[in-house]
């Protein structure tokens, strides 16, 4: 059994299968990670280490990070960087909506290897932003699709890792993809939990590439990219809408109750 604890009043904290914690949202109804795969393994293995290894060669990288949630796939971005030596600027931006559970996250339970970066973490519980040295971490409070409507920044790295859409739709729209997209450089590479066809078909209908991100100690993921990647096997996406021709990617039409 899972061990649980409170930690606000919409969230409990949850011991995820690789020993980290991870939490539950009362008001989405589902976890921040997997539980099987673990919130740590999770951020690494489908988040960072695909996306940083994609950018090896910068000096300078730009990352949107959505939704921040708990901040591992910031937290873990910053431990990777670190353990191998990597010297880059880093702009990490993320927007998240839970007000609350950001100025609360001073008081989660870490993973120890974060602890080098509870300093982040605090500064970003208090004033929402942390900066220091070549890093620089930004949370804006807010929705998501308007800050991806209103802003101008371009990005090396997309962390797609909002609640699924079953229960968040409006971050997993044909017309929010379309918004992502026009925000991505054109070598820059997107991450995201979610192996679905319909999430693949709407990264699919933006010209994206989309590749099968697989390993031994996580669960499929995926990730996409506007040019070739040469490391993850491609997803033929015209084969399986040729199997699949009824299925049509959400649209903002359909949830605009929710918009």
């Amino acid at each position: 059994m899972h061990q649980k604890r409170q930690h606000t009043e919409n969230v409990q904290v949850v011991r995820s299968n690789d020993g980290s914690c991870t939490a539950y949202s009362q008001e989405y109804e589902e976890h921040y990670h997997s539980t099987k795969d673990g919130a740590l393994n999770e951020s690494l293995n489908k988040h960072v280490i695909p996306a940083l290894l994609h950018v090896k060669e910068k000096t300078e990288i730009t990352i949107l990070d959505i939704c921040f949630g708990l901040g591992f796939n910031t937290l873990a971005t910053l431990y990777y960087l670190q353990i191998n030596k990597i010297k880059k600027a880093v702009t990490i931006i993320s927007p998240e909506r839970d007000a609350e559970l950001v100025t609360s996250l001073h008081n989660f339970d870490y993973p120890d290897i974060f602890k080098p970066f509870l300093p982040v973490i605090a500064a970003i519980s208090s004033k929402q932003e942390y900066h220091e040295d070549n890093i620089h971490v930004n949370v804006i409070i807010g929705d998501a699709r308007t800050y991806l409507k209103t802003t101008t920044t371009m990005f090396d790295i997309v962390y797609q890792d909002a609640f699924s859409p079953a229960v968040n739709p409006a971050l997993w729209t044909r017309e929010y993809f379309s918004d992502l997209t026009r925000l991505m450089k054109d070598d820059a590479i997107l991450t995201t939990y979610s192996t679905a066809f319909k999430t693949r078909l709407a990264l699919h209908e933006q010209q994206l590439l989309v590749y099968l991100n697989r390993g031994k100690c996580f669960r499929n993921a995926t990730v996409a990219s506007k040019q070739e990647l040469h490391k993850y096997e491609r997803v033929d996406m015209h084969h399986k809408i040729s199997c699949n021709p009824n299925i049509e990617v959400l649209r903002d039409i359909h949830i605009k109750n929710l918009l």
